[in-house]
């Protein structure tokens, strides 16, 4: 026996077991991308359009948290994608729309501070 037929053998592909050997994989990988975009893929897409829809209806006179944990209200809102907003009277800072934490604004409005419950 040379070299070249033990090679052949070696990487001759195996016959699938059973009567359904090759559509088990596949229906396992389907199933793999299924969970996967159950899980990951889905909610990120939804939590993206629930904050630009969040960002969309800023207005005058709200009261917001910026990520970096400024506090303020809107006094205005620009055509360029920023806000003025005032964190004390008379003080004011212009800021971009996407520095807006939802999470936060939301725990502002509803009055509650963030507390862990064990």
């Amino acid at each position: 026996m040379n070299y070249f037929s033990l090679l052949l053998q070696a990487t001759a592909k195996p016959q699938p077991s059973g009567p359904f050997g090759s559509m088990t994989t596949l229906i396992f990988l389907g199933g793999m991308i299924l969970v996967f975009w159950l899980f990951f893929i889905r909610p990120q897409a939804k939590r993206a359009k629930t904050q630009k829809k969040f960002i969309e209806d800023l207005q005058k006179g709200d009261k917001i948290v910026t990520i970096a944990g400024i506090h303020g209200t809107i006094n205005k809102v620009n055509e360029d994608g920023t806000l003025n907003i005032e964190i004390s009277p008379g003080s004011y800072l212009k800021i971009e729309k996407s520095a807006i934490s939802m999470d936060w604004t939301a725990q502002l409005n509803k009055g509650g501070v963030a507390t862990d419950k064990k």
